[in-house]
This record gives structure tokens, C-alpha cells and sequence, in this order.
């Protein structure tokens, strides 16, 4: 399973060209196949971006969560389990959301991003840079 990161699953549905093309191909393979996700806390960014006028959607928050697990998108509940692990992660920055999708990530997805410091990060993750 892939697992997008908050900006690259808005940059995915925006067509932003900062995704590279060997990125979007395994993207949409993935989409189509019902193997791309994000973590639940995906929708607590969005919902903050929208509600802090830096980003705008089409449709009211929760139509468009629906919109998109009906189009095949995966969403990963975070449990207790990913929690801890989130809580006690090595060496990575504080960011609260990124620690929940990184712990999210090491339970077997490979985690599409942009973020330098989550692919710069020294941990056993596996990554594919968004930019590829």
C-alpha cells in the first residue's frame, strides 16, 4: 500500500506538476487498484488548512472525505498501536501529524512524500519522493 502524505495527496488532486512523472504513474496505478491511502489525520490537516483560509475545496469538508474513499482512496484509522509508536519515534522532528503518518507508514506502506525531513529521516522507512 502507498501512503500519501497531506500535500501530496492535495497535490495529486490538483494536478500540481512538483509531482514527477515515475510519482503520479505509480499514483494512479495504486488509486486504481485500491492501493493508495492516507492516514486519518490527512483529513485533520486539510480541515485545518481549510479553516485557516490556506487552502479551499470545492465542497464542504466531509463531502469531499466521502468523495474520495468512494473513488478508492484508503483511509488508515490511527489506533493506539500507531500512537505509541508515533510517541516514541527516533530522531524525528515534532510535527504531531507527520509523527502519525510516519508511525502509520511503518506498519508495512511505503510513504509518498515531499518532505525533506521525513525523507531525510534515519529511520527504516520505506519512501518514494514525491518529486520523482
Amino acid at each position: 500500500m502507498i501512503l500519501l502524505d497531506t500535500h501530496v495527496l492535495i497535490w495529486l488532486l490538483s494536478d500540481d506538476r512538483r509531482i514527477g512523472e515515475q510519482t503520479r504513474e505509480a499514483l494512479n496505478r495504486s488509486w486504481a487498484s485500491g492501493e493508495a491511502a492516507v492516514s486519518a489525520i490527512t483529513f485533520w490537516e486539510v480541515a485545518m488548512l481549510v479553516n485557516k483560509r490556506r487552502l479551499s475545496l470545492s465542497a464542504d469538508i466531509g463531502a469531499w472525505r466521502t468523495s474520495l474513499l468512494d473513488e478508492g482512496l484508503v483511509e488508515i484509522a490511527i489506533d493506539g498501536e500507531v500512537g505509541i509508536r508515533a510517541g516514541v519515534l527516533q530522531d524525528l522532528h515534532g510535527d504531531p501529524a507527520d509523527r502519525l503518518i510516519v508511525a502509520t507508514a511503518l506498519k508495512g506502506h511505503q510513504l509518498v512524500t515531499a518532505d525533506h525531513r521525513l525523507l531525510e529521516w534515519p529511520g527504516q522507512l520505506s519512501r518514494l519522493r514525491a518529486t520523482d
